[in-house]
């Protein structure tokens, strides 16, 4: 090997001056290559020697030449014929001169691959490792759009979640949640928000919570015990006149109050009739809201066969509803309102025309005999499963005391219990004395027991006894053995509440 020239000589200078110079790259491959081929064909043949080696830069130089804006690049033509006096004469690069960069050609950028980053190259920072290896392949766009699908089915899923869950929580607990966030929904409307007009009817008695409850049913107030509670809290208790009085609809119980005690409200000719009176109790109720004596009312239904009726009374023909009559209506008009009725809710129950005195008598009984509407449909079956020839044997006669307290005439004295004698009196009603259904109907009974006594419900039932008269628990029985020990439980209940109507 031969001896340095110089002390300073680095034995990796010639290896660094051979490689080649970026600058020179991005020129384009093409124009490097025939530089390099003038520059070796030059030292070949003798015509020029070459240029002594410059000494390499060392990292910091090279980092801090780097940093330096480039020289702008000289113009050049778009492309260079391959046989060009340029290519020719090696020029300044056989004498070791640096090369200007040339501007590569369209065809240059559009084929030359992708240049790879060398040793150099990483120490200017022209490149970083991140160039190094292949270019990366290019994405799949179905992939994505799959990919972005799944990605928002996702988040729909979970905001439905949460929507849901938040409903239930709200659902659940939306009176607590109002409660505690200061959002208790008013119990009253608003002033300003009455609309429409509504009936209401205060019967004979009626005090504050059952008003409220009217008001309710009828659509002018929002809740039950709005009208009550605006009594307790103004320490009203004011004297209310039974009638029908015209009101608006999503009233303020204030507003309600002034309405009900305002005289000008009552609707004039006008009555209600409630389910279960009998023809002796609705006649004056009738004489009462129409102005019309009572007599005519009297002489009115002495003749059923007048209204179509079949029978020696009107008793169930009197449809217990409110009604309002025009002014010179008559008390024969009125009745004949009222059997139409009756023969309105008939048709409804799809009674046969030659049943329905029948259906009428059963309906009585029942509507007398339930206390609550729930049991309608049992205690017509209980009826039924009496009547039945099979269960003669062990259950000959109906006994109902309603129908022996109507023929006795104590069914008006505010007791449910019969008294002896009325379970012994030999009349035409009393269903202890007498097989089979009464004569007629003992009663004015309503839609729902007029639907009962067409449907009853299924079940072996025959007897049944209401063991609280206060919510109208009611047991049914199927055996003299469970229906004793029933009476028994109301006959404590009874002793417990002296003062219930026993």
């Amino acid at each position: 090997m031969p001896e340095s020239s110089s002390p300073f000589d680095d034995p990796f200078a010639d290896l660094f001056g051979k490689l080649p110079d970026p600058r020179q790259r991005e020129s384009g491959r093409g124009d490097s290559a025939e530089v390099a081929k003038s520059t070796t064909a030059a030292q070949r043949s003798g015509d020029a020697a070459p240029a002594p080696a410059s000494p390499p830069l060392s990292r910091r130089a090279a980092r801090e030449a780097a940093q330096e804006p480039p020289a702008p690049a000289a113009p050049v033509a778009r492309s260079v014929p391959a046989a060009s006096p340029a290519a020719e004469d090696p020029g300044p690069a056989a004498a070791g001169a640096p090369v200007a960069p040339r501007m590569p050609s369209r065809t240059a950028v559009a084929t030359a691959p992708v240049p790879t980053a060398d040793l150099e190259d990483l120490f200017t920072g022209t490149r970083t490792t991140h160039d190094v290896g292949s270019p990366p392949p290019p994405r799949n766009k179905r992939k994505r759009r799959i990919g972005g699908w799944i990605a928002l089915g996702v988040v729909l899923v979970i905001l439905g979640g949460i929507a849901g869950g938040g409903l239930w929580v709200w659902n659940t607990y939306e009176g607590k949640i109002r409660e505690v966030m200061g959002w208790t929904e008013p119990k009253d409307y608003a002033a300003g928000e009455a609309n429409g007009e509504a009936l209401v009817t205060i019967a004979e008695g009626d005090t504050g919570s059952p008003i409220s409850q009217s008001l309710f049913d009828a659509g002018v107030t929002k809740t039950p015990t709005a009208f009550y509670d605006y009594l307790i809290a103004t320490a009203q208790n004011p004297p209310f006149v039974p009638g029908v009085f015209k009101l608006q609809k999503q009233m303020t119980s204030e507003a309600a109050l002034a309405a009900l005690l305002d005289p000008a409200n009552k609707v004039e000719r006008s009555a209600q009739l409630r389910e279960g009176l009998t023809v002796q109790q609705s006649l004056p109720i009738l004489a009462e809201g129409t102005g019309i004596p009572l007599a005519d009312f009297q002489a009115a239904v002495a003749t059923p066969a007048s209204y179509g009726v079949s029978a020696d009374s009107l008793e169930g023909w009197l449809f217990p509803a409110t009604y309002s009559f025009a002014p010179d209506a008559t008390a024969t008009q009125i009745i004949q309102t009222l059997v139409d009725r009756t023969v309105q809710s008939l048709d409804a129950a799809s009674v046969p025309v030659e049943d329905r005195q029948r259906i009428l008598t059963i309906a009585s009984i029942i509507q007398r005999e339930a206390r609550f509407t729930q049991d309608f449909y049992k205690v017509s079956r209980v009826i039924e499963n009496r009547l039945d020839p099979s269960n003669q044997e062990t259950f000959g006669l109906l006994q109902m005391d309603s129908t022996a307290q109507y023929g006795y005439g104590e069914m008006h004295d505010g007791t449910v219990s019969s008294s002896e004698a009325a379970l012994t009196d030999d009349n035409a009603w009393n269903t202890y004395v007498h097989p089979g259904l009464p004569v007629g109907p003992i009663a004015n009974p309503g839609d729902t027991a007029i639907d009962a006594a067409m449907h009853p419900a299924d079940g072996p039932w025959l007897y049944f006894v209401t063991v609280n008269l206060d919510t109208g628990e009611t047991v049914f029985t199927t055996n003299v053995a469970d229906h004793e020990k029933a009476v028994a439980q109301w006959q404590t209940w009874c002793t417990d509440h002296p003062d219930s109507g026993c």
